[in-house]
């Protein structure tokens, strides 16, 4: 299930994601100028390249200056060329950074969309295995003939209790339908994984030797097969992460779900399938909003930071460093009815797997010094009970 946790790390990634996107924009807006100043070739008239780099070194001085206010260009001392480049290089700028921006939400969203097609199209790996035990054993016995002999242990798989019990749930099925999950593209796979990977496996072997497993027994081995080889296994765990770019992240959440799905099944008659969180919507709001609004206040949350460490160039702070301390600013100014105390351990938590070995200490103190003055300042204020003091 996706916690708030989770959503906080996927919003940071993206927001790192948008940092790096920025970066190449403001590149990309350089060289823009850079080439509007270049000698005309084509030009029969002399070019005075030594006053083509003077207007271009203008030019990227006023760019650099006014990339948060345009207004200013108008009144700097430069050729009305200098000026109408720099407005053009800014409004190219702008417009990157948004066409990412509303990239990287749309693909942040979807991404947490998708995992209930991931956690079902697992579940429907172990359905395809068991599908290819039953086929595979009715070939035997035609080929085989009157000299057949029966080891019905070997269908242990196709009779599986709890994946039997999914096959003819309808909650299951409509599932499967609505989040559009098939293995049309791995038919051919699912033969050669089973060959290579199923059957040799120690859980296999252990379970095909099992005469009536019992519905624990069943569980247990589906479990078996989903934590121990379809999650490990590199070449399987390659399918699943060219369907989901970020499949690194969403790897353990969709594996937690899926052998929720097993429990389930194997708990009751109907098995209630589990969502991707409690209240999706409630936090689907939060996700957007924790990304847009760091976004909205990074020059706000840039200067805060600055103040707090005059003796650093905040440029020389761990770059993941200031995305996790802007989104912790932003998160404890803008949203009301979360614990100022909640809000610094989760991003302590986060700077400890994302960043610097040091950045614990380092965001740890700083949080608790700018969350106090905020407060102060009246610029946090929490609603809602027991978080009037923040606690």
């Amino acid at each position: 299930m996706l916690n708030r946790r989770i959503l906080r790390v996927k919003a940071f990634q993206n927001l790192y994601a948008f940092e790096q996107c920025k970066a190449s924009n403001y590149n990309l807006s350089r060289d823009f100028i850079k080439e509007s100043f270049l000698p005309d070739l084509n030009s029969m008239e002399v070019q005075d390249k030594a006053a083509l780099n003077r207007e271009a070194e203008l030019a990227l001085s006023i760019f650099e200056k006014n990339l948060e206010n345009t207004l200013a260009i108008d009144s700097a001392e430069a050729s009305p060329k200098v000026k109408q480049v720099v407005k053009e290089a800014i409004v190219q700028y702008r417009n990157a950074n948004k066409k990412d921006q509303e990239f990287l939400l749309k693909n942040m969203i979807a991404s947490a969309e998708r995992i209930p097609q991931l956690y079902l199209l697992a579940i429907e790996l172990l359905q395809a295995f068991a599908t290819h035990v039953g086929r595979e054993h009715e070939k035997k016995r035609k080929l085989a003939g009157e000299n057949a002999v029966e080891f019905a242990s070997e269908l242990n798989l196709y009779h599986n209790q709890v994946l039997n019990k999914l096959k003819h749930s309808s909650a299951y099925q409509a599932a499967v339908a609505r989040n559009n999950v098939d293995l049309e593209d791995v038919e051919l796979e699912i033969k050669e994984w089973f060959r290579d990977y199923i059957k040799p496996s120690e859980e296999y072997q252990a379970y095909i030797k099992i005469t009536n497993p019992t519905l624990e027994q069943d569980l247990e081995a589906v479990e078996g097969i989903l934590k121990k080889i379809l999650f490990k296994n590199e070449v399987i765990l390659n399918y699943f992460s060219e369907k989901d770019l970020n499949w690194t992240e969403n790897k353990a959440v969709v594996r937690s779900l899926a052998a929720k799905v097993l429990k389930n099944a194997a708990q009751s008659e109907e098995g209630a399938l589990p969502e991707i969180a409690m209240n999706w919507e409630e936090d689907k709001e939060f996700f957007q909003n924790i990304f847009n609004f760091t976004i909205e206040k990074d020059r706000e949350n840039r200067e805060l930071i600055a103040q707090k460490t005059k003796n650093w160039d905040i440029d020389r702070l761990a770059f993941t460093d200031k995305v996790i301390i802007s989104m912790a600013i932003t998160e404890m100014q803008l949203f009301p009815s979360i614990p100022v105390k909640v809000s610094i351990n989760e991003y302590i938590d986060i700077s400890k797997t994302y960043s610097t070995p040091k950045s614990k200490q380092f965001v740890n103190g700083l949080l608790d010094v700018m969350s106090k003055e905020l407060t102060e300042q009246g610029k946090i204020r929490k609603s809602g009970r027991g978080l009037l003091d923040n606690k």
